[in-house]
């Protein structure tokens, strides 16, 4: 397929929230394998549909580095049902390269989602399944990572992130950045 540009910090696409997907259709198939063909050249973890400039409710993740030998996977229409415990991990993200910062979240969610055949799932994730699902989910409601940290934190890296909203960084290929 084919390799979809990352938007970067500062587009306006990434605050915007997404809107759920109606119909999963053939267009709906080729964006994902287009995803997953970009999540994995950028060596990330996870991809929501507006980092490639798509306002709609979607996320692959790449479960092969959450768990030995899974696929990559598509959530359509993931809503969080309930959240449980308190983890904080360094996060990074492929619309923020080079910048990575401890950010607090639940240990544990009860997630809902289609998956790629339109079947509905509500499922328990724990660990890094549920922090990536996190992050992904705050990209479809306009949410990025740097918006968790503390006021101070963010006015420290106020510079660097005016840097990346100008351009002047390349994307990350970290394979921690969600």
């Amino acid at each position: 397929m084919a390799l979809r540009e990352i938007l970067l910090f500062g587009h306006p696409i990434l605050r915007m929230k997404a809107s759920p997907l109606e119909a999963i259709d053939e267009s709906v198939h080729t964006l994902v394998e287009d995803m997953i063909d970009t999540m994995l050249a950028a060596e990330g973890i996870g991809l929501a549909a507006p980092q490639v400039g798509e306002t709609i409710s979607l996320l692959i993740v790449n479960n092969g580095l959450v768990e030995e030998g899974a696929e990559p996977k598509a959530y359509i229409n993931p809503a969080i049902l309930e959240e449980d415990g308190v983890s904080v991990t360094e996060e990074g993200c492929l619309s923020i390269p080079d910048l990575r910062e401890d950010v607090t979240r639940p240990e544990s969610i009860r997630v809902t989602y289609q998956d790629i055949d339109g079947v509905q799932h509500d499922e328990r994730c724990d660990g890094m399944l549920a922090r990536v699902l996190l992050h992904e989910i705050d990209h479809l409601n306009g949410v990025l990572f740097v918006d968790r940290l503390s006021p101070m934190k963010r006015k420290l890296l106020s510079k660097k992130l005016r840097r990346i909203a100008a351009g002047d960084s390349a994307v990350e290929t970290s394979k921690d950045a969600l």
